[in-house]
């Protein structure tokens, strides 16, 4: 029990950056659909890279992720673009299918580094991932409705809100070394 909930309090910190982001998108009115499928691909991700990051163990610890944080913030800067860029009405689905994968996969990261460090400390569980899944989608979910009620009241506000919250957690990326 005491195992399980240090295991949620990791599923939280690992989903501020998913919260913040779908905060972030809310903004911008996603539609019904992808208010199910970006929880379900982030909190899909997050019990999949706790696993492959398990895996992968000390193995390739060092050359493997000395770039990462680059690469997570290059990610997050497609998000940020995507944002920033006016809509359009008839914006093709597999672009709201990629960038829902990017945001995913982005916010998911740190949860490969997670697992990588339960593989070097022996300390792996399945009921770790199962837990970040739960938390980060419930957290994704949480962030898409407070994003849409702020964009409705605020627009402009929130919008700018959102690109500023996204460039913090990129310069956060860049800085994390």
């Amino acid at each position: 029990m005491y195992q399980a909930l240090i295991y949620f309090f990791i599923g939280i910190s690992l989903s501020m950056d998913a919260f913040i982001l779908s905060l972030s998108t809310g903004i911008n009115n996603v539609d019904k659909s992808n208010k199910i499928i970006l929880p379900l691909l982030t909190g899909s991700f997050h019990f999949l890279m706790p696993l492959i990051g398990n895996k992968i163990g000390s193995l390739f610890y060092q050359a493997f992720f000395e770039y990462s944080n680059y690469v997570s913030a290059f990610l997050l800067l497609i998000v940020l673009v995507e944002m920033i860029i006016p809509k359009r009405e008839n914006n093709p689905l597999i672009l709201n299918i990629i960038t829902s994968f990017i945001f995913a996969l982005t916010v998911s990261l740190d949860s490969l580094t997670v697992g990588i460090a339960f593989g070097i400390n022996r300390s792996f569980s399945i009921v770790a991932p199962l837990i970040f899944s739960i938390t980060s989608a419930s957290f994704t979910y949480i962030g898409l409705l407070v994003g849409e009620k702020l964009g409705v009241t605020h627009q402009k506000t929130a919008k700018l809100l959102g690109i500023i919250l996204m460039l913090i957690v990129i310069i956060k990326c860049l800085l994390k070394t």
